[in-house]
């Protein structure tokens, strides 16, 4: 049967306008604005490099050699070929305010920051100012009093130099009743805390003066800094010595990569043939002054100390005639919380700084050069900068005797197993002196900033330092030459536990009766109480007992 309504008619085919074969509108305007941004931001990064280049022909590229070039690696520092691990970078908010933050996140590249303000700028300018006909750094003649951006400048600038050195908590602590925390600046690779000056000073150098090289003339601290970090950067270097110098210090300058030279019998002599060299071959002649580089790097110890140690209520540092580490870090400290009391110590032998600020001006104590022992404490006042910053931001300045130096570095030994020389131990003897009262209960960092000691002054401090701290005393007593008494002695000696380290009999130059002998004897002791109980114990039984005073 068929339908009425007819066969079923064929569906009409699609036919489709051609208009219909192009793109959404939506997606058309989307492409476009993909393309004008990525346009805009070409045009953005050919201007900005366009700008990097006009400050790089004021400065070139290769000015200055890539630091981080020299002491990064991948995972960590390269040290003398050897990989060690990356110190922790610094906090970089303090360098919101001047520091691109794009290259703030992760790891941080030297090569890759750029100062957005003047501060870095400020810096080098202060250096290029120096005459290059000049035979030494005359750092002097730019004396301005540094800034708190400064010294984040530096910090950020050398963080990948040098050491980020551990600010700990020490069991010294109960000993002292309050909080101690050292600030162990001894660890950096040549002992001092100068390398961090040093390190920011040669990086600022202009490149034809890297190019010439850079010559010292002292056996310091400041010399094996610039001897090490100059061969790091690749800086010719050469270090002038006396032919007294130690010669531990001239073979560790030579292992740091130095050309080292002896010559003269003096270091007036070293120093004038340094300044000869200097001035016939082109070298920079480099001396510890107090311009607002050096100081600057030196700064970064009271930024790091600040970051480590929260609620800080002081911190003490080192002071005497190089007392750039006291201003600088002073200028850091009292930016970041003035509350926060800073405190320099010095010697009673040599008291350079507070002379200094007693007549306003540096003061030079010809006595008190190139001492031995105290090293850099004892010289005298080199700068104006550091001595107007010490007075303006320095809450206190104490002097310590020397025998409260040998035990601090007695107590550093034994309680924190931390070999430093005066210079690093002056910090803690105002504590161990009892010069600051005002401090107990509270929470106080010690900048341990050296520890540089030579063996054998090692020995003679140690042994020095237990003979003042009671616990190593002698005396002399007469008993008879018979079997059995000297027996006798030995037994009160163990009874009250004293360990004999050395015994001697003499019994030809006596004074006393036929058929005596006079015996001298050297013991160790607990402390100063166990001491007291021995001299009892032997002056019971032998009455005519002489105990030698210290």
């Amino acid at each position: 049967m068929v339908s009425p309504r007819g066969p079923p008619r064929a569906r009409p085919t699609d036919m489709t306008t051609p208009g219909s074969l192009l793109p959404p509108y939506g997606v058309v305007v989307g492409v476009l604005l993909h393309f004008i941004v990525y346009l805009v931001a070409v045009l953005y990064s050919y201007a900005e490099q366009l700008f990097l280049k006009k400050d790089d022909n004021k400065i070139k590229k290769s000015d200055v050699p890539a630091l981080c070039d020299l002491h990064c690696c991948k995972d960590g520092l390269i040290r003398n070929g050897l990989i060690v691990q990356k110190p922790p970078s610094i906090n970089p908010e303090r360098l919101k305010d001047f520091g691109e933050e794009d290259y703030l996140n992760g790891d941080v590249k030297t090569w890759e920051m750029k100062i957005v303000s003047r501060n870095e700028e400020l810096l080098r300018d202060a250096l290029s100012r120096i005459p290059q006909s000049s035979t030494r750094t005359n750092l002097a003649s730019c004396n301005k009093l540094i800034r708190f951006e400064d010294i984040s400048a530096a910090a950020f600038k050398i963080q990948c130099g040098v050491q980020k050195t551990p600010c700990m908590y020490s069991r010294l602590s109960k000993q002292y009743g309050m909080d101690i925390y050292l600030k162990k600046e001894f660890l950096q690779y040549t002992g001092s805390v100068k390398e961090r000056g040093v390190l920011y000073l040669l990086t600022s150098l202009p490149q034809d003066q890297q190019r010439k090289g850079v010559i010292v003339a002292s056996d310091s601290n400041f010399s094996m800094a610039v001897a090490y970090h100059a061969s790091e950067l690749r800086i010719p270097v050469f270090v002038i010595m006396s032919t007294s110098t130690s010669p531990t210090r001239v073979k560790m300058c030579r292992e740091y990569g130095a050309m080292v030279i002896s010559y003269g019998t003096t270091a007036k002599d070293s120093q004038m043939h340094a300044r000869r060299l200097a001035q016939e071959n082109g070298y920079l002649y480099l001396e510890e002054e107090d311009s607002a580089v050096y100081l600057s790097g030196l700064g970064t110890v009271g930024l790091e100390v600040y970051e480590q140690v929260p609620k800080l209520d002081a911190v003490i540092f080192p002071a005497g005639g190089h007392c750039g580490l006291l201003a600088g870090s002073a200028a850091a400290l009292k930016h970041l919380n003035p509350h926060i009391s800073v405190i320099g110590v010095e010697s009673e032998s040599f008291p350079v700084l507070q002379q200094s600020l007693k007549v306003g001006h540096p003061t030079e104590d010809q006595a008190c050069n190139n001492h031995h022992f105290y090293g850099d404490v004892s010289g005298v006042c080199f700068g104006s900068n550091s001595l107007q910053l010490t007075g303006k931001l320095v809450d206190k300045v104490v002097a310590v005797r020397e025998e409260d130096i040998l035990i601090s570095m007695l107590r550093l030994v034994e309680y924190e197993r931390a070999t430093v020389d005066a210079e690093g131990a002056i910090g803690l003897a105002a504590l161990v002196s009892g010069k600051l009262p005002e401090l107990k209960g509270k929470r106080v960092a010690v900048v341990i900033c050296s520890g540089n000691l030579e063996l054998h002054l090692l020995q003679q401090c140690i042994a020095r330092a237990l003979t003042l701290d009671n616990r190593v005393c002698r005396f002399s007593l007469v008993i008879s030459d018979c079997p059995g008494d000297m027996s006798k002695l030995l037994e009160i000696l163990a009874r009250e536990e004293a360990r004999v380290l050395d015994i001697k009999q003499e019994r030809t130059f006596v004074t006393s009766e036929l058929f005596t002998v006079e015996v001298i004897c050297t013991v160790e002791t607990r402390d100063k109480i166990h001491t007291a109980q021995l001299r009892n114990a032997l002056l019971e039984r032998y009455p005519t007992t002489a105990w030698t005073e210290r």
